[in-house]
């Protein structure tokens, strides 16, 4: 299969999906306003509580075998070391751009987490539907491609509610205290504490009668500094572990996504309650069915917000152009490659078998988009909201260019 037709084939899924995105932030227009900050709030809670719950609980039970999830064991490692090597590229771009202290949060988690829900669920079928698909016949295609899809998905909804939440939290919550450490006031109660404190010592010190006072002096300043120094490193370290372990919100790890991936691998791997709720002759398979028609409005409301949300995109907004700029490099160009040097490995070593749909999402997973849900977690703390929506504009409008090549090439080396 030639290089342009696997690459008409990957421009489609992208081209509908900024389609879909188009029309969301035109509803988001003033003279509009179907997409107004109220609607969107709604929509927001609508898909949290309801629609992605739904989808994954949904796809999940459906698609998702005993069998299957034991061949499957690698994609959740894999998406884990995305966000794991995405952490670290982001930590290292903040440091080079010297970003403000309370960004730190948000550009760490947009290199981190990539879109693994709703771009999945739109690129893998749409793949496997095109004529000249590399992945076989359309119909196994699309049912393999919706569960690795699905997995994907409910996976990358657990790291992003148990990890970038923590992360954007305990950033946002770090800023402001170093905002109150550097208050004025505060430094000068500081400077007149200290103040104090050295003259006591040195009224002290002075009055000592012994001859050899100024030897006594000295060693007993440079024992003081000595085990202060020690004593302040080992206290630094614990008192930044107590700080994060106090700042992650363990509610949140159960949010409704994580709650609908266990009920749905539950029920996919459960053989007996399987039987009784997936199928056509299963006795309560209307619980599927409604879940499933829940589902489907989760993929589309989930784009037509994205739109809507990329419209703060176009208002000025304090963040640099170098930060942008680094995380489109973080996410179309370090990511992927490494992607390639990750999977290739698994697959050397024959941790992922011979499937080449799967292997291909696997590696779609590195070349992704920032997971919209960080400008709902940002919303959520009011921190770099502005800044967020600026990030995600350029991130899905240089998506259709990259994500295109990357999904082309991927195609390519895997059959």
């Amino acid at each position: 299969m030639g290089f342009f037709s696997l690459f008409v084939v990957a421009l489609m899924p992208v081209l509908e999906t900024l389609l879909i995105t188009a029309v969301g932030l035109l509803l988001a227009l003033e003279r509009l306003n179907v997409l107004g900050p109220v609607v969107r709030h709604n929509l927001n809670n609508l898909v949290f509580y309801v629609f992605t719950p739904a989808l994954v609980a949904g796809n999940l039970a459906d698609t998702i075998t005993a069998s299957s999830i034991v061949s499957l064991w690698f994609m959740p490692v894999n998406i884990l070391l995305t966000f794991i090597i995405g952490s670290v590229l982001g930590w290292i771009l903040v440091k080079i751009t010297k970003t403000p202290p309370h960004l730190h949060g948000l550009v760490i988690s947009c290199c981190a987490a990539g879109n693994l829900g709703n771009l999945l669920l739109i690129i893998i079928p749409a793949v496997c539907d095109e004529a000249n698909s590399p992945f076989g016949d359309s119909s196994t295609c699309s049912t393999d491609g919706e569960a690795y899809a699905s997995l994907s998905m409910a996976i990358g909804a657990v790291y992003i509610w148990s990890y970038i939440y923590n992360i954007i939290r305990a950033y946002g919550s770090k800023s402001n205290t170093d905002t109150d450490i550097n208050d004025p006031t505060n430094s000068i109660k500081s400077s007149v504490g200290t103040s104090e404190v050295s003259e006591s010592n040195t009224e002290a010190l002075l009055s000592k009668d012994s001859p050899r006072s100024e030897d006594y002096e000295a060693q007993a300043e440079l024992m003081h500094i000595g085990s202060e120094d020690k004593v302040s490193i080992f206290k630094k370290i614990k008192d930044n572990i107590k700080i994060f372990a106090e700042k992650i919100n363990w509610k949140m790890i159960l949010a409704p996504s994580t709650i609908a991936t266990i009920v749905g691998l539950f029920v996919g791997v459960v053989s007996p309650i399987r039987k009784i709720m997936i199928g056509d002759s299963a006795p309560l398979r209307v619980i599927e069915s409604s879940a499933s028609f829940l589902g489907e409005a989760a993929v589309p409301s989930m784009t037509l917000i994205v739109g809507a949300n990329l419209l703060k995109g176009l208002k000025k907004s304090a963040v640099s152009y170098w930060v942008v700029i680094g995380v489109q490099v973080v996410r179309y160009i370090a990511l992927p490659l490494l992607g390639i040097v990750v999977v290739k490995a698994a697959s050397h070593f024959g941790l992922v078998g011979s499937d080449s749909l799967y292997q291909f999402v696997l590696l779609l997973q590195y070349a992704l988009p920032s997971a919209m849900t960080i400008g709902t977690i940002t919303q959520l703390f009011e921190v770099g909201e502005s800044e967020c929506s600026v990030i995600m504009l350029w991130n899905y409008a240089v998506a259709a260019i990259f994500l295109t090549l990357w999904s082309t090439y991927y195609m390519w080396i895997v059959s």
